[in-house]
């Protein structure tokens, strides 16, 4: 059998990462397999579904690097199709109009709850010629079987038996000809040749429905794998607060696509203790048999451990574009300070996002407004003054500025002063870059360069003098 799955996001809102998740095993589970991966939207709630949502959607799956080989396939496109099938199915009755107006169907659930019932449709129009009334615009139901039991093999829940006598027969067509989603996803992986359905355990329930309307197509159903949820680190369902940002949210933030798939694929899924995971080996060891049934938590601390590991693993040219961008994004001219590349391999093994890695290296482009209070209190002080001053005058007349006539001149001037290395260097650091975090002091500075450095101690000592008087 040839492997194929599909991704049918709804353009009703952005790509979350539980669908994220979902289009990743389905993509893996195809390509270890030598298939196809089909993209689907699912685009037939017309009142909710947007350009603006599909447009997210693509630009997601496009920047993980999710290459889907056919598609995208738009429900919307297909409505003369839903039709034929219903058609067909309500010549072979197996499905039939209904006349039931809402008020019907109010009145017959509490009926049914009044007798301690589980409200549902009872079938009334079902095999009923009298039930035909000319004021009411039908829906189309289809004929579910009454009796007997449907066992779904599950891939990862394993076998799971639904009772036909607990469901009741499913609009496929509302009265004004929309077909309904049950029914169109079983249209489509029909038309699709889809071999397996891959997506998450909220969809469980709406399993048996479809697998019915397979068997009364005459197709054999795909083989279903419910992924379990994902839950907060506080066992709750996951929002906004615990991480359920849009993909492109997390690119935003500063993540690289690497990172995300590979805490993605963790998430429910290993291979022995190994943590870090190359897109090859994914596409090699993963299979949606081995998920785990219980839920999984997100942990944001996980996921920045792991873009930190893939920012220092990255080609240099790779994070100088990246860097780029995010500099950009904060109006920093690039053009007013050193190479790119350069502060790169000094922030790599510093920043756990790229957001991070611009926010640090914003110092090097663009003086800062002012310095951090508690910094500013605990290193920028009268004694210290004096060696401000005279590093001022040493730096002024380095010709060829480099990190060792740097750090040379800093050693001197600390032992001039009687201080330690340090006890200079840190005044030194808060004089220029307005805190005390920064790549190590000659570094810093050389990104830097002479001119800014000899303005910022100017600034620096007149702080001082100023807070002094």
């Amino acid at each position: 059998m040839t492997v194929r799955t599909r991704f049918a996001p709804s353009p009703t809102g952005h790509l979350h990462i539980g669908g994220v998740r979902t289009a990743l095993y389905s993509w893996l589970y195809a390509r270890r397999y030598g298939g196809q991966f089909v993209l689907r939207i699912e685009d037939t709630d017309r009142e909710r579904s947007t350009g603006e949502y599909e447009k997210s959607i693509l630009e997601g799956i496009a920047w993980l690097g999710l290459d889907y080989d056919e598609g995208p396939f738009y429900q919307s496109q297909r409505l003369p199709r839903y039709r034929e099938v219903i058609g067909e199915l309500l010549q072979q009755d197996k499905a039939y109009h209904c006349y039931c107006s809402k008020e019907d169907l109010d009145a017959m659930r509490e009926q049914q709850r009044a007798r301690g019932q589980k409200p549902r449709y009872d079938g009334c129009c079902r095999d009923n010629p009298a039930a035909k009334r000319p004021d009411i615009s039908p829906v189309v139901r289809f004929k579910n079987p009454l009796a007997g039991d449907l066992v779904i093999d599950d891939k990862i829940r394993g076998r799971v038996i639904f009772s036909n006598e607990e469901l009741d027969d499913l609009i496929i067509a509302r009265a004004d000809g929309a077909p309904t989603y049950n029914f169109t996803v079983v249209v489509d992986d029909v038309d699709m040749s889809i071999s397996h359905v891959i997506r998450g355990d909220d969809h469980l329930n709406n399993t048996p429905r479809q697998v019915n309307i397979f068997e009364a197509l005459g197709v054999v159903p795909p083989i279903y794998a419910h992924v379990p949820m994902i839950l907060g680190a506080d066992g709750q369902k996951l929002s906004k607060r615990h991480g359920a940002l849009s993909v492109l949210e997390y690119r935003e933030q500063g993540y690289l696509p690497q990172a995300l798939l590979n805490y993605l694929v963790r998430l429910g899924w290993s291979h022995g203790d190994q943590e870090i995971f190359s897109i090859e080996e994914m596409q090699r060891l993963f299979d949606i048999a081995d998920v785990n049934k219980a839920a999984s938590a997100f942990n944001t601390e996980k996921l920045l451990w792991l873009n930190q590991h893939y920012i220092k693993a990255s080609d240099t040219a790779f994070l100088v574009d990246q860097l780029r961008h995010f500099l950009t994004v904060r109006a920093i001219d690039i053009s007013n300070g050193p190479d790119l590349s350069a502060v790169v391999e000094v922030q790599r093994e510093r920043a756990k996002t790229l957001v991070e890695m611009a926010q640090k290296s914003e110092v090097f482009y663009r003086d800062f407004e002012n310095y951090d209070e508690k910094a500013a209190t605990k290193n920028l002080k009268p004694e210290i003054c004096g060696g401000l001053r005279e590093l001022r005058e040493r730096f002024a007349a380095i010709d060829n500025w480099d990190a060792e006539l740097i750090h040379e001149a800093i050693e001197d001037i600390a032992a001039q002063q009687g201080l330690k290395f340090g006890k200079l260097a840190q005044p030194l650091r808060v004089a220029v870059t307005g805190s005390t975090a920064s790549p190590p002091i000659d570094t810093t500075l050389v990104l830097l360069g002479r001119r800014r450095t000899v303005e910022r101690l100017d600034r620096a000592i007149r702080f001082i003098d100023r807070d002094s008087t």
